[in-house]
């Protein structure tokens, strides 16, 4: 008797090729359904109908094709078994050798804009996954294929092993099933739960892109998997030259790209060292913007992460080749900065069109378990801003405390950041106390602090920090406000003839 294959695709890249091999090469008989069935007719190849197959329609508008004991009977058979053999002889069932299912689009589906319940409904698959389980539970007895991606892997088992396929490969095949169903279920419940905002089990899923060099350190094994079906974020970025990403270029890059997100308009730039921003700046073109985020500070930027809102373009890749940089990411590269840019082959250059996509949620392991929060993604609205001062701010100045609040939210805690001109001339960072962040940044801006804008991402517990910030020459201080001695810090405020403004907000970064 021939061998039987059930192929029912919603995904039919490289389908027609491969059945015709399964028919012409192995003497496969095909049934099929649905839309499946009509493509392989229309390529000429032979294929039954699951319908006729079964004796029984279609229904429910195509609700129910494939769930009948006809299929699940040959599916889930044990050859092995004389029982089982004798049900297969008393009811007419095929044994069924290979299963070929992907399922409906469902993440497709409810990506897309103004997508509706009904509609993200009728995109849950049923027979698919009922399928793709029994066969998974018994590969012992056949092979299940959920991916284009296997069909080469399989034909060439068949045809080294002179039609046979190991009971290696059907199992690691049963593992990918199963992994496929798991993360289709877990979509449709994630989905389901932001529909009726309830309190859900959360559970991380993702399949594996490749695996890294190492971690954060040569001892620590590490790997990049994709969350979710369709590639988004990293998984989605283009890499148009050099070497591989390592495990710390892309805890870099994210930090790069939450920064760059924040300045959606204006020509800006920002180079990350450790996740920190060590320059970040808009300008009237790339260029300056470029130049003026590197020499905020040149001395870090050396081997840096730089991320960049607009295109590449040639001119600011000649001023990009000047330096060592490990990554540079940015919408899209034009051809002629490509060129120049290709001079440095070990230099890694991504284009990410969606920079301001990121993840709803940030997950942190600890002992036991794990902690999940909304990411920090809020609008900063300064209309909800107050001032606390006598002295008040200009149009211009509020503009400036604005840029400096952006980026002072991406620095760890304690986390102060200076600002003139739209670009940052002192970070201090990952202190334990904020006077000592203070201290940090005002050192690395020296001179250029005269007239220079503060960001602080907590509220000052002490005046001390509004004294030593004012006696270097900071003209005007944006913190969140909210510290029981807050009243110490706007009186030395006023004494001092400092702005002070009061977000609301707090940004801590641990």
């Amino acid at each position: 008797m021939a061998r039987l294959a059930l192929l029912s695709t919603s995904d039919k890249t490289g389908l027609i090729d491969f059945a015709r091999s399964l028919v012409e090469e192995f003497k496969y008989d095909l049934i099929s359904s649905g839309g499946t069935a009509s493509a392989l007719k229309a390529a000429g190849l032979p294929v039954t109908k699951v319908s006729d197959y079964t004796g029984f329609p279609e229904i429910l508008g195509g609700r129910v094709k494939t769930l009948h004991p006809r299929i699940h009977g040959g599916i889930l058979a044990r050859r092995d078994l004389p029982q089982d053999v004798v049900d297969l002889e008393t009811h007419q069932i095929r044994p069924i050798d290979l299963v070929v299912v992907n399922l409906y689009p469902f993440e497709q589906t409810i990506a897309q804009p103004n997508v509706t319940l009904p509609e993200a409904i009728e995109q849950i698959d049923i027979g698919g996954p009922a399928m793709i389980r029994a066969s998974a539970k018994n590969f012992a007895h056949l092979t299940v294929l959920c991916n284009p991606a296997q069909y080469n892997a399989y034909l060439e088992q068949m045809r080294g092993s002179g039609g046979e396929v190991s009971l290696e490969f059907r199992q690691s095949c049963a593992y990918e099933a199963f992994s496929h169903t798991a993360a289709y279920d877990l979509a449709i419940a994630s989905y389901l739960a932001n529909q009726s905002e309830q309190p859900t089990q959360f559970t991380l899923t993702g399949k594996p892109l490749q695996a890294l060099r190492y971690g954060e350190n040569p001892h620590q094994p590490a790997a990049w998997y994709q969350t979710g079906t369709t590639s988004s974020g990293w998984s989605a970025a283009t890499k148009l030259q050099g070497k591989e990403l390592s495990y710390n270029n892309l805890v870099d890059l994210e930090a790069a790209r939450r920064i760059i997100a924040e300045f959606p308009e204006t020509p800006a730039a920002t180079i990350i060292k450790h996740t920190n921003p060590c320059g970040t700046a808009e300008g009237n073109s790339l260029l300056e913007a470029y130049q003026k985020a590197f020499n905020a500070d040149s001395v870090s930027a050396f081997g840096g992460i730089v991320a960049l809102n607009k295109p590449i373009d040639a001119p600011t890749a000649k001023e990009l080749s000047k330096t060592f940089l490990e990554c540079i990411v940015a919408p899209e590269c034009e051809p002629e900065a490509q060129e120049i840019l290709a001079k440095k082959s070990n230099l890694r250059v991504l284009t990410l069109p969606d920079l301001v996509g990121g993840p709803k949620e940030t997950v942190k392991a600890i002992a036991g378990g794990f902690l999940v929060q909304t990411s920090d993604d809020l609008v900063e609205d300064t209309s909800k801003w107050q001032v606390v001062t006598e002295k008040q701010p200009t149009p211009e100045q509020l503009a400036e405390l604005l840029f400096a609040w952006k980026v002072c939210k991406h620095v760890k805690s304690n986390a102060i950041v200076l600002t003139r001109d739209r670009t940052t001339i002192g970070v201090g960072g990952g202190q334990m106390n904020r006077v000592g962040s203070v201290k940090i940044a005002l050192e690395q801006a020296g001179d250029k602090a005269q007239g220079a804008f503060l960001a602080s991402d907590g509220f000052f517990p002490f005046d001390d920090s509004v004294k030593t910030a004012a006696a270097a020459g900071i003209i005007a201080i944006v913190q969140p406000g909210g510290s029981m001695r807050d009243q110490a810090t706007i009186d030395a405020a006023n004494q001092l003839g400092v702005v002070m403004i009061f977000t609301g907000v707090r940004h801590f970064l641990h």
